[in-house]
């Protein structure tokens, strides 16, 4: 019996003894959990706040980025009227260039000599029209001899340009009692014509006397005559003067005539006819009737008269 009850004795301190142990692993078991649930926590809460600053970080570069998008905007915006700006300076520019290399109709002569209140109402007449065409039809006044009013009066306009014909060679007559006046004209011509186109490099020239006043259409009919000349070369020159031009005897003004009388006072012909004219000018005469006979003859051409 006695053994008995130290064997249930043992038992009960083993039974105790093995309990006592689970319990302290249970402690230790949930003593780790609660660390490392403490821990998770703590990780949580910190992946939280990082997740926030993420976050906060995040709003701020969209923020940013939408700044840089509207200033992106605002540069191109900017961008597209400089350009804009630049491509209408360059146009400017360039109409101003081509407008300095543009390349004349034709250089218009007046040829004078004495006269200086003629020349001043011719000049004034041509300025009053040639100004706004000024780069397609170069002004050019040639004296002939060294009268200084006419010198004076000349070169008081800044819109031409100014030359002077001295000859002190003697004229010799070919037929008793005929006018030097005639020689020194011819020559005068011809060598005005070869400044205006040899030195000068013209294509184109048209002649005006020293007592003519222009028509408002003056220089729009010869720009279109200009192309006219070029595309028919069987024309030798092209003039605005009409000895028949009066009110009574013109039906149409738009009416171009081709003829075969030079009817001379304000003409055009071009670098190319003058090349075969110069050499063949006559000593006196140039335009008269006679000459022109003979100009036909070598020329075989024929002259549009308005």
């Amino acid at each position: 019996m006695a053994n008995a009850l130290c064997d249930i004795r043992l038992l009960l301190i083993a039974t105790a003894l093995a309990f006592i142990y689970i319990q302290m692993r249970l402690f230790s078991t949930q003593s780790e959990y609660a660390d490392q649930m403490a821990a998770a926590i703590e990780s949580e809460n910190h992946c939280t706040s990082q997740m926030r600053l993420l976050i906060d970080q995040i709003s701020m570069q969209q923020g940013r980025i939408v700044a840089l998008e509207e200033e992106k905007k605002r540069r191109d915006q900017e961008c597209g009227q400089l350009k804009a700006l630049v491509k209408d300076l360059e146009r400017k520019g360039l109409e101003r260039l081509i407008d300095k290399v543009q390349v004349p109709v034709a250089a218009v002569v007046v040829m004078a000599c004495n006269r200086a209140d003629y020349l001043e109402r011719t000049i004034n007449s041509i300025i009053k029209y040639q100004s706004s065409v000024a780069t397609k039809y170069p002004l050019f006044v040639s004296q002939d001899g060294s009268d200084p009013n006419v010198k004076k009066k000349a070169l008081s306009y800044d819109q031409l340009t100014y030359m002077q014909h001295l000859d002190f060679e003697p004229v010799h007559t070919e037929r008793p009692g005929e006018l030097t006046a005639y020689y020194k004209i011819a020559r005068h011509y011809k060598w005005a014509l070869d400044e205006l186109f040899y030195k000068h490099n013209f294509s184109r020239v048209i002649i005006l006397e020293d007592d003519m006043e222009i028509a408002p259409d003056f220089f729009d009919y010869f720009e279109a005559a200009a192309a006219l000349l070029d595309k028919d070369k069987s024309i030798m020159a092209v003039s605005s003067w009409n000895d028949n031009g009066q009110k009574q005897f013109v039906h149409d003004p738009y009416v171009l005539y081709r003829s075969d009388f030079f009817p001379g006072l304000g003409w055009m012909l071009t670098r190319t006819t003058w090349d075969e004219l110069s050499p063949k000018w006559p000593k006196a005469y140039p335009f008269c009737l006679l000459y022109y006979e003979y100009l036909i003859s070598m020329h075989n051409e024929s002259i549009y008269l308005l």
